[in-house]
């Protein structure tokens, strides 16, 4: 059995993490110390690897994130901006999508909503979570165009699958009667099955009636806010702070 019969058989199998290692093993002597057992082991965990990362790679395109680089090492913790790094690190886990929570995140223009909300969205794809990032208006504008092209249903369950939903600048402009009746659906077929973060220049306290139908609001805030992590952003723009700097 030679090095190049295994690779191609390795290449079959879709094994490219365990082919580089064992090629890289076959060139080095020091992997001749190890037992078969140790060298099988480190083979393992090179295909592992590989394969989380190919994940990661996929599930960070499907998210269309605006800010790819959007990290929580990036975050800049403080008091005045009304964000604690302990309760940050505490969502890092992901657990709250395995408990299908929601993180509400307020605060006035540019001081770092969207921001926060990519970095905790890659965080979770990092965890092995699906995530998807959308505007509202344009999360709305592709609910639109699919009711026209016959695929309404088939576009919500799609949204329903994800992990995690990044609704961004929620609140910006009024709420047309069918888009209101949307964005219900979009939060009703995620209930129970996934999280939501939503970022929002309008306080908590003024969504019901910026939502304007009672009865819609008082189900999508329900929904909302039951057992959700608010987080309230204060102080200056971060595009101001960063233009000074």
């Amino acid at each position: 059995m030679t090095l190049s019969t295994l690779t191609q058989q390795l290449d079959t199998l879709g094994f490219s993490g365990f082919k580089t290692a064992l090629q890289r093993q076959s060139e080095d002597p020091n992997y001749a110390q190890l037992s078969f057992e140790e060298r099988l082991y480190g083979l393992l965990e090179a295909e592992i690897s590989e394969r989380k990362n190919k994940k990661i790679k996929r599930l960070l395109t499907q998210a269309k994130l605006k800010e790819r680089q959007a990290s929580l090492d990036m975050v800049e913790y403080s008091a005045k901006r009304g964000l604690e790094r302990s309760h940050i690190l505490s969502l890092a886990s992901g657990e709250y999508i395995d408990k299908h929570q929601n993180i509400l995140i307020t605060g006035p223009t540019g001081v770092g909503k969207s921001f926060l909300a990519q970095a905790l969205a890659r965080q979770a794809i990092f965890e092995g979570k699906s995530a998807r990032y959308y505007r509202v208006s344009r999360l709305l504008e592709e609910i639109k165009v699919a009711r026209l092209a016959g695929d309404y249903t088939k576009t919500l369950q799609k949204i329903s699958r994800f992990d995690l939903l990044i609704l961004d600048d929620f609140g910006v402009t009024p709420l047309k009667s069918d888009e209101l009746n949307d964005l219900f659906e979009v939060i009703e077929e995620r209930t129970l099955s996934g999280s939501t973060i939503i970022t929002a220049q309008l306080p908590v306290k003024e969504w019901h009636s910026y939502l304007g139908n009672a009865t819609i609001a008082d189900a999508m805030m329900d929904r909302l806010i039951y057992s959700a992590h608010r987080i309230e952003l204060k102080g200056e723009s971060m595009r101001k702070v960063m233009a000074q700097k």
